[in-house]
């Protein structure tokens, strides 16, 4: 079934689910700077609105736009910057 999760003090909510490629979380975030860590390799498409991405590898923001993808390896910690709302999509593997 469906479980519901919130993190920075309701600014970023999501729902996760069960597709038949494995779990998954669609979610929404307000504008914002956020940090995460990584347990699995997230495959994060951006639904609406638009994601600044920096992994650790990287050094630099990479931005991203409805229907692009970015991937996070396991076991890091990647920070986003959302200039406005945005919903994203996110396949865990």
């Amino acid at each position: 079934m469906f479980k519901t999760n919130e993190y920075f003090d309701g600014k970023v909510k999501s729902i996760s689910f069960e597709t038949p490629d494995g779990p998954a979380t669609v979610g929404v975030m307000a504008a914002g700077e956020y940090e995460f860590g990584t347990s699995s390799i997230e495959h994060m498409t951006v639904v609406s609105g638009k994601m600044e991405v920096m992994q650790p590898e990287d050094n630099v923001w990479k931005s991203y736009l409805p229907f692009e993808t970015f991937i996070v390896p396991k076991g890091i910690t990647f920070k986003l910057k959302i200039p406005r709302e945005s919903a994203y999509l996110c396949l865990y593997k």
